[in-house]
């Protein structure tokens, strides 16, 4: 990810709801080296941020319904909430979760692309997002799953004006070119009943021993770790409660 700060269009901030959250801040503190804090407040309900050193690097929340699963959710960084909610419509997206204020610290709303793969909208008031990107155990990289990538590269850009790097295989998503995320076609290779989604890749500093950690931790490879070509060495794993997520080496953003 080029991104070095919150950027607007770009990705904030990653958060997993969890239905264990006790045990979630075990395995990435394990994992990642997180340090959790947890807001006291009774309207935060249980809301916590994992900490990279001093720097905020993610959160973790409880299930809040039994709609939600466990899984992690990317945010974006958008001036106004309300206008891009408008632009998902205009664009055939949907609304999941309208526009509502959290606490004092931002406007937060939760939409899905056309396709059905889910995203947040964060505009920020007292709380930006991540502090810390590409640094081992923070945020570097965000991927979409679709088995519609000519809709994706139609409604991503309306949404938030990024700019497409198509390759044979891999596509890049940026902004005024500056890649922060790609988009990987769903095949055969995929369970037909995984739907579309969001995939946040954190940074470590050695993959195969990241990968070895987590299912040493309860977790689960699914992705053994793989060189890319032209690319860093990433796998994608599960932590013990089901949710997926990707590491890549640190200090190999494109």
């Amino acid at each position: 990810m080029k991104q070095t700060e919150v950027t607007v269009g770009g990705p904030s901030w990653a958060e997993i709801t969890t239905a264990d959250p006790a045990a979630a801040k075990a395995f990435y503190g394990e994992l990642f080296g997180w340090r959790a804090e947890t807001d006291p407040r009774p309207e935060a309900g249980g809301y916590t941020v994992m900490h990279l050193g001093d720097a905020a690097a993610a959160g973790l929340s409880p299930l809040y319904g039994p709609a939600q699963r466990t899984a992690w959710t990317v945010s974006f960084a958008v001036q106004d909430a309300d206008a891009t909610v408008a632009r998902v419509t205009t664009a055939g997206g949907q609304v999941l979760m309208e526009p509502m204020e959290v606490l004092d610290i931002g406007r937060f709303a939760v939409v899905a692309d056309p396709s059905g793969a889910a995203f947040s909208l964060w505009q920020a008031r007292t709380f930006a997002g991540a502090s810390v990107f590409n640094d081992p155990g923070a945020l570097g990289w965000v991927e979409l799953l679709t088995r519609d990538t000519a809709g994706a590269e139609a409604f991503y850009p309306a949404v938030f004006g990024w700019t497409v790097n198509a390759g044979e295989s891999y596509t890049q998503w940026g902004l005024a070119g500056a890649d922060f995320g790609g988009m990987l076609a769903m095949g055969e290779q995929f369970p037909p009943d995984l739907p579309p989604h969001w995939l946040p890749y954190f940074a470590v500093g050695d993959v195969d021993g990241t990968a070895a950690r987590a299912a040493t931790l309860g977790g689960e490879v699914l992705m053994p770790p793989t060189s890319v070509p032209a690319g860093p060495r990433i796998a994608v794993l599960r932590d013990p409660q089901g949710a997926a997520f990707g590491v890549y080496l640190a200090g190999t953003e494109g």
